[in-house]
C-alpha cells in the first residue's frame, strides 16, 4: 500500500512514520536480539539520574536514535519538563521526508 494518499496527500505515510518514530524512541538499545545495534535508544542508564544530567543528555540521545532512520532528516522544538516524582518529559518535532510529526517520550529518573 505504499504510496496511498487520502485528502490530505500524504497522510499515510506520515501515520506510518509516527508510529515508527514512537517505536524507535520506546525500544531500548542493544536490548532485543532482533533488531540491529543502530535501531533504538539508550535510556536505561539515565534512571536514577538528576533531572539536571537528563535534561542535558535526553534531546541528545533521542536526536541520534532518530536520524538513525534514513527518512527522518532533522529532530528539533526540544521542551522538557520534569514533576515532582523526577519524571521527565521530553517534547520535540521530527522532520520526516512526508512532513513533521510532533513525538514525546518520558524518562523516570527516579525508580
Amino acid at each position: 500500500y505504499e504510496g496511498l494518499t487520502n485528502f490530505n496527500g500524504y497522510r499515510y505515510d506520515l501515520d506510518a512514520m509516527q508510529q515508527a518514530i514512537y517505536k524507535i524512541i520506546h525500544t531500548e538499545r542493544y536490548q532485543y536480539l532482533i533488531y540491529s545495534w543502530n535501531y533504538g535508544i539508550e535510556l536505561e542508564d539515565l534512571f536514577g539520574k538528576p533531572v539536571p544530567f537528563v535534561y542535558a543528555e535526553l534531546p541528545r540521545r533521542i536526536e541520534e536514535a532518530l536520524l538513525a532512520d534514513d527518512r527522518i532528516f532533522g529532530v528539533d522544538n526540544f521542551q522538557l519538563s520534569h514533576d515532582r516524582k523526577g519524571n521527565v518529559l521530553c517534547k520535540f518535532d521530527v522532520h520526516t521526508v512526508y512532513g513533521t510529526v510532533s513525538a514525546q517520550r518520558e524518562v523516570k529518573t527516579r525508580v
